[in-house]
């Protein structure tokens, strides 16, 4: 069966893309974290990390397959409002986690010297605070261009004009 309009439409709708690189960064963060050995605060990081990805996935796929319909309450012609308020949310929890991992790094930096030979998770949280920062900011650019649209006085994530 070839791939229906509104699914391919999505996909190339600056939404779709911006969902599948939420989904790629935050799951680039999670999977960093969780590889590794960690503890105290960075637990709050991989919450952030892990609750935003499931999220962001559950409304990429009822988006794709034009389901927002089905979703009470927060679905229908409040999907973009929806959207935009994870959007925000998830920019607004992912600030002290970039926060904490910058923390984190800064205080493993004194193993970051040529000669040292214990185990070390400075490059692992540096590379956790890079991938915390990049979804922060594709969060917070999905939510300006969520409330463009809504000011503009759109309610669906896709409209007719992105399928083309």
């Amino acid at each position: 069966m070839p791939p229906q309009p509104q699914a391919v439409g999505f996909l190339r709708s600056p939404y779709g893309i911006l969902r599948l690189l939420q989904m790629v960064l935050g799951a680039g963060l999670w999977v960093t974290i969780a590889a590794n050995k960690y503890e105290g605060s960075i637990h709050f990081v991989l919450f952030v990390a892990v609750l935003f990805w499931l999220l962001t996935l559950a409304l990429f796929f009822l988006t794709l397959l034009d389901k927002q319909n089905l979703v009470p309450i927060v679905g229908g012609e409040r999907w973009l409002l929806s959207n935009l308020v994870h959007d925000l949310a998830a920019t607004a929890l992912y600030l002290p986690a970039i926060g904490i991992m910058i923390y984190k790094t800064d205080k493993n930096s004194y193993c970051n010297l040529e000669h040292y030979r214990h185990y070390c998770l400075y490059k692992v949280y540096l590379v956790a605070s890079i991938f915390a920062c990049l979804s922060a900011t594709a969060y917070l650019v999905s939510a300006v261009y969520g409330s463009c649209r809504k000011c503009r006085g759109q309610q669906t994530a896709v409209t007719v004009g992105d399928l083309l």
